[in-house]
């Protein structure tokens, strides 16, 4: 696959913005390039533009070369740039299965592509031949996100990969909640195809959503285009020394993941339980989808009880779904007692 050929023509010919940062790398003692003020070290300096130090922790613990990561504002960021560099306003699509996550939709409107929705299984699995057929010669991209949101389930592998070796542009796979999956990621297969964008986070596992950084991982030729249209300084200098700390403690998010996989079970289980409950759906992520006997109703009665969840009754195919946040075990067991009492 020559990358190239998929790349919107005006992004291949635009010639990139050239920060000070990118013009001059390395240490010296008198920085008078960039217009910065020479006071409130060293916050008055730019961060640097492709954050190496922090692709290279990354790339310690992922397993991904620095060259092969793109670093964006959340996974938000990625989305939206994979948009706008493969895909034509008002010519180009996206495919995607639905319900999923919501910012696909939005940043396809964002930029005028149709984007084109394909019914999953009863069980909220993909089937790739169904996904191939919605492709047409305009459909540039493939959004993909396993384990899914809101539905919770990771999406079958041998289908995810028979996407990746049929679709002829770009599969973007989401796997923002892969930490708490019984799956591998398939970032220990992105050397065996050139099409895949693997999407993470550091919002989920490792629970810095405030933080917003996400990742993403790709043949360095989708990476260097990524690259060549961002914002000079995407990611704060921070930002940047906040993960870099937490990229130090990675152990422990595989603690807080096991106590929180541990507290899924148990949640599901007392959730199963309960009378206004009809249905819980398995899950894969650090969710629970549940459908309920009436979910408009349950979720303003849980939030006059200061309990906050997230209605996705109007999503498709989760009529009267709750999607319910594993949280600690006390803030568990507060939501289980409020449903116990719900009087409906």
């Amino acid at each position: 696959m020559n990358i190239k050929y998929l790349v919107r023509k005006n992004i291949q010919e635009m010639q990139p913005y050239s920060s000070a940062r990118d013009e001059f790398k390395g240490e010296a003692s008198v920085y008078l390039d960039a217009n910065e003020n020479p006071y409130n070290a060293p916050y008055n300096r730019y961060p640097d533009p492709l954050q190496w130090k922090v692709k290279e922790k990354i790339s310690e613990i992922k397993g991904v070369t620095p060259e092969c990561i793109f670093l964006g504002v959340g996974s938000d960021e990625p989305i939206d740039l994979m948009i706008r560099v493969f895909c034509e306003p008002h010519v180009d699509n996206i495919v995607l299965p639905d319900p999923t996550y919501g910012m696909y939709h939005v940043a396809a409107e964002v930029n005028a592509v149709e984007y084109r929705c394909v019914e999953p299984d009863e069980n909220f699995d993909i089937q790739a031949d169904k996904i191939l057929k919605a492709c047409d010669d305009h459909t540039k991209l493939i959004f993909l996100c396993s384990p899914n949101n809101p539905t919770g389930n990771s999406l079958n592998r041998d289908e995810v990969i028979k996407v990746i070796e049929n679709f002829p542009g770009i599969v973007v796979l989401d796997e923002a909640y892969i930490d708490f999956s019984s799956q591998e990621s398939l970032t220990k297969k992105l050397s065996d195809y050139p099409n895949p964008v693997i999407l993470q986070t550091f919002s989920k596992a490792w629970g810095m959503a405030a933080v917003r950084l996400g990742m993403a991982f790709a043949a360095k030729e989708i990476i260097a285009v990524l690259n060549k249209i961002k914002y000079p300084y995407n990611i704060n200098m921070l930002t940047q020394e906040y993960v870099l700390k937490a990229l130090d403690k990675h152990q422990d998010v595989k603690k807080r993941v096991k106590e929180l996989l541990a507290e899924r079970e148990k949640l599901a289980a007392d959730l199963s339980l309960l009378k206004c409950v009809t249905k819980v759906y398995p899950s894969d992520a650090n969710f629970i989808l549940v459908k309920t006997v009436d979910a408009d109703n349950i979720y303003r009665y849980l939030l006059n009880r200061g309990i906050v969840v997230r209605n996705r009754n109007n999503a498709a195919l989760c009529s009267d779904c709750l999607r319910i946040t594993v949280g600690t075990a006390a803030e568990n067991k507060i939501l289980i007692e409020a449903l116990k009492n719900y009087p409906g």
